[in-house]
């Protein structure tokens, strides 16, 4: 089954727009069947979702999150952070000033695929994100147990 994973190094050009890789945009177009995404704040980077997972996403948390203290603030800050990003002919999308300012990005990114959305990272961000997982790597040991992979 074709997911979003790996990752790769991107710049954006002066206007915001990034680069899709080809791989990710496979993923959209034979298993997706769509040419948009929808991308929101998270924590430390940007998520880009197709726009089927992003309407699961949402099921999801009008069925749980309002149950939630904190719900309704969590759905807030998402929906009143997204941005719709057609791909464009060339394989890009434009990210707007406010989004990337809001998530940190500067010109160079790390694309991180998540298997159904992939992240958009600030590279330095990046490497900080990944150094600090990695260091924990064996705090991962009880959830690999779990699901049968240790």
């Amino acid at each position: 089954m074709l997911q979003f994973e790996g990752n790769s190094e991107h710049g954006l050009d002066p206007k915001g727009r990034l680069n899709i890789p080809a791989r990710f945009r496979e993923v959209l177009k034979e298993v997706y069947d769509t040419e948009m995404l929808k991308v929101t704040l998270w924590r430390g980077c940007l998520r880009a979702y197709p726009l089927p997972e992003w309407e699961d996403l949402m099921r999801k948390l009008s069925a749980e999150a309002l149950t939630h203290r904190k719900g309704s603030q969590f759905i807030r800050m998402l929906v009143s952070n997204l941005v719709e990003c057609p791909v464009d002919k060339q394989g890009r999308i434009l990210i707007p000033p406010k989004t990337r300012s809001d998530a940190g990005i500067g010109s160079e990114v790390v694309l991180a695929g998540v298997l159904q959305y992939f992240e958009i990272w600030d590279k330095a961000a990046w490497e900080r994100e990944f150094a600090e997982m990695y260091a924990a790597f064996d705090d991962y040991e009880e959830i690999m147990a779990t699901v049968g992979v240790l």
